[in-house]
């Protein structure tokens, strides 16, 4: 219940920054502060500083930024592609999400085992932490600046950005392969 609170807390006060501040400050931002969180519980965890309820309160607080930043960049991902093959972008990237998402789950499985070592445990942590710190960076470079923009500012539709084929042929454009009307027609 506390990590799902952390996961909708995050975007929900949280959200509206990545339009003001901006999406490009806002996900790396997030990805960052997500990651670093995560090494010093990693360090906390290594230590034996934390029980059940610190390490749930930990998690929560890392949980709170990375869902807001994974919102955001999910949503944001897709803005670059033009109108028609926006939804088909949005899917695309999921399933690579999804697919990421299960190997994760058999790793993390993997490393707790019957628990003997919790060292492999903590090299996960730093694992996760660097994913997430490389996902800030990035953004760092590579996301747009989207924010105040409308979705058209951003990747003009293929509608505006290229004519019609049967537009071209009626007009009879000789570079592209149009027929013009001939007089004795």
């Amino acid at each position: 219940m506390a990590f799902a609170a952390g996961n909708l807390l995050g975007p929900l006060t949280i959200g509206r920054l990545f339009d003001t501040i901006g999406r490009r400050k806002m996900i790396s931002g997030t990805y960052l502060v997500s990651g670093v969180l995560l090494i010093v519980s990693a360090q906390l965890f290594k230590a034996g500083a934390l029980n059940a309820t610190t390490q749930t309160l930990c998690w929560t607080v890392i949980f709170f930024f990375a869902s807001a930043g994974a919102s955001a960049g999910y949503l944001t991902v897709s803005e670059v592609f033009p109108l028609e093959v926006r939804a088909k972008a949005i899917a695309v990237f999921f399933a690579i999400a999804q697919c990421f998402g299960s190997l994760g789950s058999h790793l993390y499985g993997h490393l707790i085992g019957n628990g003997s070592d919790p060292n492999k445990l903590y090299f996960g942590y730093l694992l996760g932490a660097g994913a997430m710190i490389l996902g800030g960076l990035v953004a760092v470079f590579f996301a747009v600046d989207a924010e105040g923009k409308s979705l058209e500012d951003i990747a003009k539709p293929l509608s505006v950005v290229a004519k019609p084929a049967e537009a071209i042929f009626r007009a009879g454009d000789p570079h592209q392969g149009g027929v013009s009307p001939s007089a004795g027609d």
